[in-house]
C-alpha cells in the first residue's frame, strides 16, 4: 500500500472512492440533456436536480460532458451547466443543483452516530463566469440531519480547487443497506425556501432554509455557465495541502462501479431462440448482466420483431419469453437500458 501512504492514507488503509466517476469520465447514457423541472442523469451517477414546490422554474439548463478540464491535473472530462433560459428572480422553492447519492452499506466506515465519527472533506475543481458563494451540502437520508459548506469562485472563467472540511456527526448512524443514506448537493441556485434560515456548517436536524444559504442565482443570465471534475469526498480533515491526490481508477472499473446503477448495452441484440426444439410456440433468451446491480432494474428497450409474453429481472440478469404462435420464430430485443439508480 506505498501508494496510498503517499496520498496521506495509513499504510494498512485499503481506499476506494466514496464518490463514483469523481472525474466525469462515464457517460452511457449520452453527453448532453437539457434539464428544466426535473432530475436527470446524463454523467453517470450525477443526478441534475431542479426542485420545485408549487410553482415549476422557468430556468432551463443544458447539461453535458465537456472536455473543458483544469490543465495538467490530468481530468479529461467535466460536467458543464449552461444556462440557455434565464430565471432573474427565483420562485420561492425553486433550486437547481448537481447531487450523487451514496448508498449507507459504503458509509459504515465513517462510524457516524458514534462516539469515534469521522470527519470529512469534499474536494474538487470548479470553474465559472459567474463569481460569488456557492453551497456544497451533505444530507444525511437516514436521520434527517443536514450540514452545508460555502465556497467562493473568485474569479471568473478560471479553474479553482476547493476543500471543504465538514465536521464529524455522533448523531444517526447510516443504515447498513443499499438505499440512500448520504447526499451529495452542490447547489448552483437556490430560492427562498432553501436560503431563507442560518446556513448549517454543523450537523443539524434538516431544515430546508438552512440548505443553501448565501448561494448565488447562477440561471439569472444565458451568459452563465459552470463546470466541476475531481469530485472526492475524503475520510479525515484535510486542507489544500494535505488533500490526498484525486485516486484515478481504470475507465473499465469506473464503469464497472457506474453499472451497478446503470447499464446501455445499446444495439445489442437479446435475439430468442426455440425451446425445446418448439418453434412455433415458445421461444426463449436470457443474459447476466456485467456485474451485479444494485437491486432488481427497471428495464427499457425495444422489440424489433415478435411479441414478449412474459419477463424475468433479477438484480443479476434478464430472460425474456415469447410464447404466442403468431410471433414468427425471432423475436428480438434491442437498446436495452437497465436503471437502478438511487
Amino acid at each position: 500500500n506505498e501508494g496510498l501512504t503517499s496520498r496521506g492514507y495509513p499504510s494498512d488503509r485499503i481506499v476506494t472512492p466514496l464518490i463514483i466517476n469523481g472525474d466525469m469520465s462515464v457517460a452511457q447514457r449520452g453527453t448532453s440533456v437539457n434539464n428544466t423541472d426535473g432530475a436527470p442523469y446524463i454523467i453517470d451517477r450525477y443526478r441534475n436536480q431542479a426542485v420545485y414546490g408549487s410553482t415549476a422554474p422557468t430556468a432551463t439548463i443544458a447539461i453535458s460532458q465537456s472536455t473543458t478540464v483544469p490543465t495538467g491535473q490530468g481530468f479529461v472530462k467535466s460536467t458543464k451547466y449552461d444556462v440557455t433560459t434565464a430565471q432573474g428572480t427565483l420562485t420561492t422553492d425553486t433550486g437547481y443543483a448537481l447531487e450523487q447519492r451514496i448508498e449507507g452499506q459504503n458509509l459504515q466506515m465513517i462510524r457516524k452516530g458514534t462516539s469515534n465519527a469521522e470527519k470529512l472533506t469534499l474536494a474538487f475543481w470548479v470553474r465559472s463566469n459567474k463569481t460569488g458563494t456557492y453551497i456544497a451540502e451533505l444530507a444525511d437520508m437516514d436521520n434527517s440531519r443536514q450540514c452545508s459548506q460555502a465556497y467562493t469562485i473568485s474569479s471568473a472563467d478560471t479553474w479553482e480547487k476547493k476543500v471543504l472540511n465538514y465536521p464529524a456527526d455522533t448523531t444517526g448512524a447510516y443504515d447498513n443497506d443499499n438505499a440512500t443514506s448520504l447526499k451529495l448537493r452542490i447547489w448552483v441556485a437556490a430560492g427562498a425556501t432553501y436560503t431563507s434560515g442560518t446556513l448549517a456548517t454543523t450537523w443539524a436536524t434538516t431544515s430546508s432554509g438552512n440548505s443553501a444559504v448565501g448561494q448565488v442565482n447562477l440561471v439569472d443570465s444565458t451568459s452563465n455557465e459552470w463546470y466541476i471534475t475531481g469530485l472526492q469526498l475524503e475520510i479525515g480533515e484535510f486542507n489544500s495541502t494535505t488533500i490526498p491526490a484525486f485516486q484515478f481508477e481504470s475507465f473499465d472499473d469506473n464503469l464497472r462501479r457506474c453499472c451497478r446503477y446503470f447499464q446501455d448495452y445499446g444495439s445489442f441484440k437479446l435475439w430468442t431462440t426455440a425451446l425445446d426444439g418448439n418453434t412455433t410456440t415458445r421461444l426463449g433468451g436470457v443474459f447476466a448482466f456485467n456485474t451485479t446491480m444494485r437491486a432488481t432494474p427497471s428495464v427499457s428497450k425495444t422489440n424489433n420483431t415478435g411479441t414478449i409474453d412474459s419477463q424475468t429481472i433479477t438484480d443479476k440478469g434478464y430472460s425474456v419469453f415469447a410464447e404466442k404462435t403468431d410471433r414468427g420464430t425471432t423475436t428480438n430485443v434491442t437498446d436495452i437500458e437497465l436503471d437502478s439508480e438511487l
